[in-house]
Protein backbone atom coordinates (compact mmCIF):
# COMPACT_ATOMS: atom_id res chain seq x y z
CA UNK A 1 0.00 0.00 0.00
CA UNK A 2 1.01 3.41 -1.02
CA UNK A 3 1.75 5.62 1.56
CA UNK A 4 0.62 9.27 1.61
CA UNK A 5 3.06 11.28 3.70
CA UNK A 6 2.96 14.66 4.84
CA UNK A 7 6.22 16.23 6.67
CA UNK A 8 5.74 18.82 8.44
CA UNK A 9 7.26 21.16 12.10
CA UNK A 10 6.25 19.36 14.96
CA UNK A 11 3.50 20.77 16.50
CA UNK A 12 2.40 20.92 20.96
CA UNK A 13 -0.50 18.65 20.12
CA UNK A 14 1.82 15.85 18.85
CA UNK A 15 3.26 14.98 21.83
CA UNK A 16 1.81 11.51 22.62
CA UNK A 17 2.93 10.68 19.28
CA UNK A 18 5.98 12.13 19.09
CA UNK A 19 7.21 10.61 22.68
CA UNK A 20 6.08 7.35 21.27
CA UNK A 21 8.08 7.20 18.28
CA UNK A 22 11.00 8.76 20.37
CA UNK A 23 10.54 6.18 22.76
CA UNK A 24 10.67 3.28 20.28
CA UNK A 25 13.69 5.25 18.64
CA UNK A 26 15.87 5.26 21.49
CA UNK A 27 14.85 1.47 22.00
CA UNK A 28 15.99 0.41 18.19
CA UNK A 29 19.32 1.77 19.77
CA UNK A 30 19.20 -0.02 22.87
CA UNK A 31 19.01 3.01 25.25
CA UNK A 32 17.68 2.65 28.30
CA UNK A 33 14.22 3.82 28.61
CA UNK A 34 13.97 7.51 30.15
CA UNK A 35 11.06 9.24 30.48
CA UNK A 36 13.11 12.35 31.48
CA UNK A 37 15.28 12.10 28.42
CA UNK A 38 11.86 12.19 26.28
CA UNK A 39 10.44 15.16 28.20
CA UNK A 40 13.53 17.09 27.96
CA UNK A 41 14.17 16.50 24.19
CA UNK A 42 10.24 17.60 23.72
CA UNK A 43 11.08 20.73 25.70
CA UNK A 44 13.57 21.46 23.32
CA UNK A 45 11.95 20.84 20.07
CA UNK A 46 9.26 23.03 21.03
CA UNK A 47 11.10 26.28 23.08
CA UNK A 48 12.05 28.42 19.87
CA UNK A 49 14.69 29.88 21.83
CA UNK A 50 16.15 25.91 21.84
CA UNK A 51 18.30 24.98 18.92
CA UNK A 52 16.36 21.75 18.41
CA UNK A 53 13.86 20.89 15.87
CA UNK A 54 11.71 18.19 14.64
CA UNK A 55 9.77 17.58 11.47
CA UNK A 56 7.38 14.84 11.83
CA UNK A 57 5.94 12.76 8.72
CA UNK A 58 2.25 12.25 8.73
CA UNK A 59 0.62 9.68 7.03
CA UNK A 60 -3.00 10.65 6.09
CA UNK A 61 -3.50 6.60 4.94
CA UNK A 62 -3.71 5.04 8.47
CA UNK A 63 -6.69 3.82 9.40
CA UNK A 64 -8.56 5.67 11.70
CA UNK A 65 -6.84 9.12 10.33
CA UNK A 66 -3.63 10.73 10.05
CA UNK A 67 -1.02 9.28 12.37
CA UNK A 68 2.73 10.31 13.12
CA UNK A 69 4.37 7.97 11.19
CA UNK A 70 8.40 9.19 11.52
CA UNK A 71 10.18 11.87 13.19
CA UNK A 72 13.35 14.01 12.20
CA UNK A 73 15.11 15.35 15.30
CA UNK A 74 17.74 18.22 13.93
CA UNK A 75 19.42 21.75 14.93
CA UNK A 76 21.73 23.85 12.82
CA UNK A 77 25.38 24.17 13.62
CA UNK A 78 28.26 26.27 12.84
CA UNK A 79 31.14 25.07 10.45
CA UNK A 80 34.44 26.80 10.85
CA UNK A 81 35.96 24.66 8.27
CA UNK A 82 33.50 26.33 5.66
CA UNK A 83 32.60 29.58 7.46
CA UNK A 84 28.98 28.24 6.93
CA UNK A 85 26.15 27.00 8.82
CA UNK A 86 24.79 23.12 8.30
CA UNK A 87 22.01 21.32 9.43
CA UNK A 88 22.72 18.11 11.49
CA UNK A 89 20.31 15.39 11.72
CA UNK A 90 20.65 14.02 15.49
CA UNK A 91 17.81 11.32 15.14
CA UNK A 92 15.14 10.08 12.26
CA UNK A 93 13.02 7.13 12.93
CA UNK A 94 10.12 5.59 11.01
CA UNK A 95 7.55 3.49 12.70
CA UNK A 96 7.92 -0.16 12.36
CA UNK A 97 4.94 -0.73 10.24
CA UNK A 98 5.66 2.06 7.96
CA UNK A 99 9.61 1.35 7.20
CA UNK A 100 9.98 0.67 3.70
CA UNK A 101 6.59 3.36 2.75
CA UNK A 102 9.03 6.18 1.89
CA UNK A 103 9.09 7.66 5.34
CA UNK A 104 12.64 8.44 5.60
CA UNK A 105 13.58 9.63 2.50
CA UNK A 106 10.49 11.94 2.85
CA UNK A 107 12.11 13.41 6.25
CA UNK A 108 15.32 13.71 4.66
CA UNK A 109 14.04 15.15 1.18
CA UNK A 110 12.28 17.87 3.75
CA UNK A 111 15.55 18.32 5.68
CA UNK A 112 16.83 19.09 2.22
CA UNK A 113 14.63 21.43 1.27
CA UNK A 114 14.96 23.50 4.51
CA UNK A 115 19.23 24.02 3.64
CA UNK A 116 18.44 24.69 0.39
CA UNK A 117 15.93 27.30 1.63
CA UNK A 118 17.56 28.56 4.14
CA UNK A 119 21.08 28.68 1.94
CA UNK A 120 22.84 26.04 4.11
CA UNK A 121 25.79 23.94 3.17
CA UNK A 122 24.59 20.30 4.35
CA UNK A 123 22.76 18.00 6.05
CA UNK A 124 25.17 15.96 7.94
CA UNK A 125 24.26 12.40 10.06
CA UNK A 126 25.65 9.43 11.61
CA UNK A 127 24.20 5.89 12.03
CA UNK A 128 25.52 3.07 13.36
CA UNK A 129 27.67 0.87 11.35
CA UNK A 130 25.30 -2.26 11.54
CA UNK A 131 22.10 -0.46 10.80
CA UNK A 132 21.70 -1.83 6.98
CA UNK A 133 18.15 -0.84 6.53
CA UNK A 134 19.08 2.48 6.98
CA UNK A 135 21.79 2.83 5.57
CA UNK A 136 20.13 1.22 1.86
CA UNK A 137 18.59 4.47 2.27
CA UNK A 138 21.49 6.84 3.01
CA UNK A 139 23.57 5.40 0.15
CA UNK A 140 20.69 6.11 -1.59
CA UNK A 141 20.26 9.72 -0.92
CA UNK A 142 23.55 11.17 0.13
CA UNK A 143 27.74 10.46 0.23
CA UNK A 144 29.49 8.52 2.95
CA UNK A 145 32.52 10.06 4.39
CA UNK A 146 35.82 9.77 5.42
CA UNK A 147 35.34 10.77 8.99
CA UNK A 148 35.17 8.58 11.63
CA UNK A 149 33.42 9.59 14.77
CA UNK A 150 35.11 9.31 18.57
CA UNK A 151 33.85 10.36 21.80
CA UNK A 152 35.51 11.85 25.00
CA UNK A 153 33.54 11.12 28.31
CA UNK A 154 34.13 14.87 30.46
CA UNK A 155 36.39 14.05 33.14
CA UNK A 156 37.87 11.02 31.91
CA UNK A 157 41.51 12.43 30.93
Amino acid sequence: MQTAINVRAAEAADFRQWAGLYRRYRAFYRLEADEEVVERVWQWVADPANEMNSFVAVSTTEPGGPELVGLANYRRFSRPSSGTIGVYLDDLFAAETARGRGVGRALLRRLSQLAQAEGLSVVRWMTSADNQPARRLYDDTATLTKWVTYELLPGSL
